[in-house]
């Protein structure tokens, strides 16, 4: 049975040596290969043709390679570029980044050497191409701002775009729930300005952030003279989102007393301001959030079980981060469009997409801008690499090389940076203290070895073949 086409390559490069040779190695690999020793040739193929991936050498006659790639973005920005060198210097590598290409190749190189780039680079493609399908689908949803748009091709991130499409034009109580840093708030906007209430305000309040005489009073206003300090009435948030929507953020911080007033809105409207007898009536609808699980805290009794069903008519729940890692290369091109510092967008090398792939999230895509904002700071030549991301990512849990078994505090379990110290450490005693030898075991750059073994204290003697100024 044939095996399915992996995709479809253009190699433009003088050399036609190397450009047969890698036409005939990756046809047998099941990729469909196209070769011209021509760059413009190149960009009328790439014109009239489809291609996933562009294979080209940096020094040609005519047109170099990176301004090649550049005029092929034009044409078909999903394409992904890879450029091939014999000078690799570090100036090539950040002026092929800032044209837009996914990597570089050192000639000479294999075959077996380009299968993994390839690979990598296809899925790239393909992420490209399922983006753009899923701002087509997303085009019939409204978002006040590109600040505020929804990004993910994730299977959870569809669902979510389905049901906020379905959900948003209706009244009624929505429950978003998910960790903290998973965007609770963007999918309440997402509702509100898809709703026919968009024209009306959106107004959020954070139960967590007051104590609950305040709340009450910031919900649902208060008559002058309520409580010490009252000179004046005042509106409360309910009012204020009058004919629009109220987004309550995190809701399971509410006391039971607060739960039950909050019940009476949900369940005809009703409320009084604080320090009155006269009832008020509300038109608005109350989308909640909350990072705890609301079935246990309502078998604990610190959540009304009534509430908690009158709450959880649909639910939205966000997937934390590390579970939608595909969303990750779009989520980055995003904040480094819309967070953008200076005059140039910032590229990302793959060593270090590649360890933001891998990375866990705890803090999920709050974690990403923070990280995202500085590394921007540190980033030289608008590129960010290795070495602008911070150390507890560089060293992960699944570097290679093991650490000897790590024995519980007396405290309780050891902390992330002791057992980043304890792993660190052993790998510089493995290797004599050659920095050198133990960055590439750790998979980090030297400068990054020389930030951790100042943060912990690391300093040993010089290894073999290492002078004290490395």
């Amino acid at each position: 049975m044939a095996q399915p086409l992996l995709g479809r390559i253009l190699v433009v490069d003088d050399e036609i040596d190397l450009a047969e040779s890698l036409e005939s190695n990756l046809s047998r690999r099941n990729y469909e290969v196209s070769v011209t020793t021509s760059p413009e040739e190149g960009l009328k193929l790439i014109e009239r043709g489809n291609f996933d991936l562009l294979l080209s050498d940096l020094m040609m006659p005519g047109m170099n390679g990176i301004d090649l790639l550049r005029k092929a973005l034009e044409i078909d920005p999903q394409l992904v570029g890879i450029i091939m060198t014999g000078q690799a210097t570090v100036q090539t590598a950040i002026d092929a980044m800032k044209a837009g290409a996914f990597d570089y190749l050192l000639k000479p190189f294999k075959s077996d050497q380009v299968v993994p780039v390839l690979g990598r680079a296809m899925e790239v493609r393909r992420l490209r191409t399922e983006n753009v399908r899923l701002h087509q689908y997303v085009a019939r949803l409204t978002f006040e701002s590109a600040r505020y748009q929804m990004i993910g091709i994730s299977p959870g991130m569809r669902q979510i775009t389905q049901l906020i499409q379905k959900v948003a034009p209706t009244d009624s109580t929505v429950l978003i729930r998910g960790d903290t840093g998973t965007g609770k708030e963007l999918v309440a906007r997402a509702l509100h300005y898809n709703s026919p209430r968009a024209k009306k305000a959106l107004v959020t309040i954070n139960c967590a952030a007051l104590q609950e005489n305040l709340l009450e009073s910031e919900l649902f206003g208060h008559e002058k003279g309520s409580f010490t300090g009252a000179t004046h009435a005042k509106h409360g948030l309910i009012e204020v989102a009058e004919g629009g929507t109220l987004f309550v953020d995190e809701i399971a911080e509410m006391s039971p007393t607060m739960q039950a007033k909050l019940l009476r809105v949900l369940e005809d409207g009703s409320y009084r301001r604080l320090g009155s007898t006269q009832e008020h009536h509300a038109d608005v609808r109350i989308i909640a959030a909350t990072n705890k699980p609301l079935e246990e805290e309502q078998k604990s009794g610190r959540f009304r079980e009534d509430l908690y069903y009158r709450l959880n008519v649909v639910a939205i729940a966000l997937p934390p981060l590390r579970e939608r890692r595909e969303d990750i290369p779009l989520l980055i091109d995003h904040f480094l469009t819309i967070r953008q510092m200076g005059q140039r967008k910032y590229q990302v090398h793959p060593d270090a997409l590649d360890i933001m792939m891998r990375y866990p999230w705890p803090g999920n895509i709050r974690e990403l801008v923070n990280v995202l904002e500085r590394a921007q700071i540190l980033a030289e030549e608008h590129t960010i690499t290795m070495d602008d991301l911070p150390a507890n990512m560089i060293v992960h849990p699944t570097a290679t090389t093991r650490s000897p078994p790590l024995e519980a505090s007396e405290t309780g379990p050891l902390q992330l940076e002791a057992m980043e110290r304890n792993h660190v450490r052993s790998i510089l005693e493995q290797f004599k203290f050659n920095k050198v030898h133990a960055a590439k075991a750790l998979g980090i750059s030297r400068r990054a070895l020389y930030r951790l073994i100042a943060k912990y204290d690391l300093d040993g003697r010089h290894g073999e073949g290492e002078t004290p100024a490395e």
